[in-house]
């Protein structure tokens, strides 16, 4: 029986063999969803994937890259929305 902390199906087996042959189970979290563009839904490169708490330890420059748009749109849509608003 799992511990009670690990009783939820926020974590995923993971099976481990050990040196000796034999197989344990290991309780890991799940990972996050990599993060999506808004507009295409592309994946975002730079972008680092991690639960809440793991993002916020980061450094905002390790977050998400330094440009407009940084982390919410890919450079394909962040292109195309800078030269729009040129245009108009």
């Amino acid at each position: 029986m799992p511990a009670p902390k690990d009783r939820t199906r926020t974590k995923r087996n993971v099976f481990v063999k050990a040196p000796g042959g034999r197989v344990s189970v290991h309780r890991k979290r799940f990972r996050p969803n990599k993060p999506q563009c808004a507009e295409c839904g592309a994946e975002l490169k730079g972008v680092i994937r991690g639960t809440p708490c793991q993002v916020a330890k980061t450094s905002k420059t390790q977050r998400r890259p330094e440009r407009p748009y940084g982390g919410v749109l890919c450079s394909r849509c962040t292109r195309k929305k800078i030269l729009e608003s040129v245009r108009k």
